[in-house]
């Protein structure tokens, strides 16, 4: 599943990516520009504009009208209507900054990239294939995993009352 992201939901771009999803973030675009790249690319339109939303629909693309208040119930609004997986898979993660692959490289190739503190504590490494972003799973890997365990605690919620 790829998907184009509107300029209001650019975190949410940033999450997918991290999750693995290609995702495209259209911060310039006009409402014309992101409906013939939805079509043109076969991307699933996500926006928080009503009216975008309307047109995306009238055009036969497949779009959602994301209204949760938090990328936690963002994310969980579509794990439960599109079952995207709330889970980070780091062979399959792509670059929040730039939407490219990101692959495991040697430690050894970042010595000099990454804080001399990061690069001690820490035995793994992801370089994005695009921009050259290095990763690694430091003191932030805990607000991540926090976000998405909220974003399956609501999903499930949905999920039950029907709401996906």
């Amino acid at each position: 599943m790829k998907f184009l992201v509107d300029a209001m939901l650019g975190k949410l771009a940033r999450w997918l990516r991290l999750l693995g999803y290609d995702a495209e973030y259209g911060r310039d675009a006009s409402d014309n520009q992101l409906l013939h790249q939805a079509a043109r690319e076969s991307r699933v339109l996500l926006t928080a504009d009503v009216e975008l939303y309307r047109r995306a629909v009238l055009s036969g693309l497949k779009a959602v009208l994301v209204r949760g208040a938090t990328e936690a119930e963002r994310l969980a609004e579509l794990a439960a209507k599109l079952g995207i997986r709330l889970e980070v898979d780091l062979e399959a993660s792509r670059c929040p900054k730039c939407n490219a692959p990101v692959a495991e490289v040697p430690k050894e190739a970042v010595r000099g990239l990454v804080p001399e503190g990061s690069w001690r504590h820490h035995q793994r490494f992801w370089r994005c294939t695009g921009c050259g972003q290095v990763y690694w799973q430091g003191s932030h890997w805990a607000n991540i995993e926090a976000v998405l365990a909220k974003a399956r605690e609501l999903a499930e919620r949905m999920r039950g009352r029907g709401r996906a």
